[in-house]
């Protein structure tokens, strides 16, 4: 039982506030129709279908650091079957309600354990999440439970159920609680006629009123916030709304002397954080100082306010920014002191206008083709086929299928022998992909035994009197890549093999995967959700003759295609490079290193993989006698001392055939 005196006191201020109140709210009823005609349990593409039919779930299944409905994408995406049963199972109304909401968590957490242990930290699947998939499904037979909600309004109603935290149990106690109140809406009149006055087309109709009693059970629980610690701080201001529509707010955007190239910049950011944030936060991942955020949503509210003659908030610190937000307090967990949320109207305005042509990130330019260039203008030199087979020593067939390879598969290791020009050719086929020599659109890193993930993704770091939390090259080149999604970009990993590729990347290894290009994952470091952009390449490499190495793991291995380079002193390119050099000891030695070569690929403790390679023997315009000499005594004979430190014989051999070649025998 309930005080009836407390809910109808409740239920005046929800209708007193519903006209406002159903602004930010009706999305709920949307999301429910969106998701009614889009869910298909026998779709092939389960995930696809999944996060098509929750589109317009918004917070109900994302927040700053809680991620149900992309995590049940992700694991859609690695077993479509698996995760297809899961939602048979819940939604089969013939078994016990607690039974089957236990068996989906408990099934969500094998499917973390199976598919990314070690990777995967949380699946974000709760009892909050799973009752709101079983309303989205049953809307006419469940409610939405969350236990910070439920609680505060059992304590408020003074009911005689209390929820206890993180039990499948409260279920069934929560759900009789807010029946009763269901029923008592059901008997408000005034309530009734103007919940169905506001319905649209886009809204479930909700005959049993069961969205409405989740909506009216979150009002209740923030107009008891002062009597319980379980309710998060409510948005505000509640009494304004700038009264802008969305169609309004649309032609603003395309107003120059409204929305100046710098606002632009600050909404892009806002949305592509998630519609939300606070100024140190938009600082820190995109750029800028907090104050340019600050100063720039105030200058452009009163831009707002002058160019529409909209109502301005009157208390004096909060002048301007409501016009544009809603805001609250943030919590210890979260970077800076205020959030702003976009307004709804401003929020779908956005969704609707082009903002390719405005940086993400600060320092970016727009290009000529739109998009961005970092630190570059443009007119970079042009960079050809031709360039590539004259430069590398390659044949027309071969780069064919680096490029197919590439394409196809994203991540590419090149492998081989010590100087054939692994590193060269790696760069110059990023610019023959992007048919010019943008060095902005290539990043190079070097593995090592000790680089780590706080290296390469985020971490924490010394700064100031503390430490304070990094970003790495790969994270910052991956943001980099989705600002430009156009283009292609290219990531270089020389000695790839040399680091430990489960430490370096983390959760990111299965990020980097083709199929999972684009799918966003809470990075361990901050929680927020972050993706590998499809447009990214990662190019790696690394020494079939290093024999302290092991060889990469399954798990690695699979997510990389290999091409093996060779020795390339039958090329086209070569053989023109050794013509135009037109020198007897150059042309003598090719031909012994052609005769070694042959030997130790037949040699079983070496193999094709420790020949040696034309590099050592480019890049000289002219040559000379004592360049050759250089080559022979400090690079090769050295070279072949570690591939024979057991066959001395062999080394002696070698070292006469080669210093002979300058002896004339």
């Amino acid at each position: 039982m309930i005080d009836l005196e407390r809910l109808k006191e409740a239920l005046d201020a929800y209708k007193r506030d519903f006209a406002h109140h159903w602004k930010n709210e009706r999305y709920k009823w949307e999301a429910v129709k969106h998701f009614q005609e889009h869910w298909d349990i026998n779709a092939p593409d389960f995930a696809g279908m999944f996060y098509a039919a929750t589109a317009k779930t918004g917070n109900l299944l994302a927040s700053a650091r809680f991620f149900p409905r992309g995590m049940i994408r992700d694991f859609a995406v690695a077993d479509p079957e698996a995760t297809r049963a899961m939602f048979i199972r819940l939604y089969d109304e013939t078994r016990d309600l607690v039974e089957r909401v236990e068996n989906f968590l408990a099934e969500a957490d094998a499917m973390r354990r199976k598919y990314g242990e070690g990777v995967w930290k949380n699946h974000f699947q709760n009892i909050n999440a799973v009752s709101t998939y079983l309303w989205l499904r049953y809307p006419d037979r469940y409610y939405i439970y969350k236990y910070s909600e439920c609680r505060a309004v059992a304590e408020g109603l003074r009911s005689d159920f209390i929820p206890g935290r993180g039990d499948a149990e409260n279920l069934a106690g929560a759900f009789r609680l807010y029946d009763e109140i269901c029923t008592h809406l059901a008997a408000d009149r005034e309530l009734l006629e103007m919940f169905r006055s506001a319905l649209t087309d886009a809204c479930h109709p909700d005959p049993e009123l069961k969205t409405l009693t989740v909506d009216v059970v979150f009002y209740i629980s923030r107009f008891f916030a002062q009597s319980t610690e379980a309710v998060e701080e409510e948005w505000f201001p509640q009494d304004y709304d700038p009264g802008i529509s969305t169609e309004t707010w649309l032609a603003l955007l395309a107003d120059e002397a409204v929305f100046t190239r710098e606002s632009l910049q600050i909404m892009k950011r806002i949305k592509d954080f998630g519609g939300m944030a606070t100024c140190t936060q938009l600082a820190e991942r995109y750029g800028e100082t907090p104050n340019f955020y600050n100063r720039g949503s105030s200058a452009l509210a009163m831009r707002v306010a002058r160019a529409t003659g909209c109502p301005v908030y009157d208390r004096e610190n909060e002048k301007w920014w409501p016009i544009l937000y809603v805001g609250k307090y943030a919590d210890s967990s979260t970077k800076g002191v205020f959030i702003w949320k976009l307004r709804e109207e401003l929020s779908r305005a956005l969704d609707q206008y082009d903002l390719s042509d405005i940086p993400l990130y600060a320092g970016a330019a727009p290009s000529a083709e739109g998009g961005e260039r970092f630190g570059h203008e443009t007119g970079y030199e042009a960079y050809t086929r031709e360039d590539f087979l004259r430069e590398v020593y390659m044949t027309g067939s071969q780069l064919d299928t680096l490029i197919a390879l590439l394409k196809r598969k994203k991540n590419l290791i090149l492998q081989g022998p010590p100087g054939v020009g692994k590193t060269f050719a790696a760069r110059r086929l990023a610019y023959v992909m992007m048919g010019e020599k943008d060095d902005s659109r290539i990043a190079f890193v070097q593995f090592h035994p000790n680089y780590a993930y706080e290296d390469f993704v985020m971490g924490y770091r010394p700064g100031g009197e503390g430490f304070e939390l990094k970003h790495g090259i790969f994270y910052r080149f991956c943001q980099q890549a989705a600002s430009r999604p156009d283009k292609p970009f290219f990531f270089i990993i020389d000695e790839i093999n040399r680091g430990n590729l489960g430490k370096i990347f983390g959760e990111l290894l299965m990020l980097i995967e083709k199929d999972y290009r684009g799918t966003t994952m809470a990075l361990a470091y901050d929680g927020q959700p972050f993706a590998v952009p499809s447009n990214l390449h990662i190019i790696g490499m690394m020494n079939t003759a290093d024999r302290s190495l092991a060889l990469m793991d399954y798990a690695l291995r699979r997510r990389f295609s290999f091409f093996e380079m060779e020795p390339g002193f039958r090329t086209e390119g070569f053989r023109a490079y050794q013509a135009s050099l037109n020198h007897r000891l150059f042309d003598a030695l090719i031909e012994q290193i052609l005769v070694l070569n042959r030997e130790i690929a037949d040699d079983r403790s070496l193999g094709r993989g420790f020949r040696i390679g034309h590099s050592y023997f480019c890049g000289q315009k002219a040559c000379t006698e004592d360049w050759l000499r250089e080559v022979i005594e400090y690079d090769i004979l050295p070279l072949l001392g570690e591939y024979w430190f057991d066959d001395p014989d062999a080394l002696q051999r070698w070292e006469n055939r080669l210093r002979g070649v300058f002896d004339g025998r």
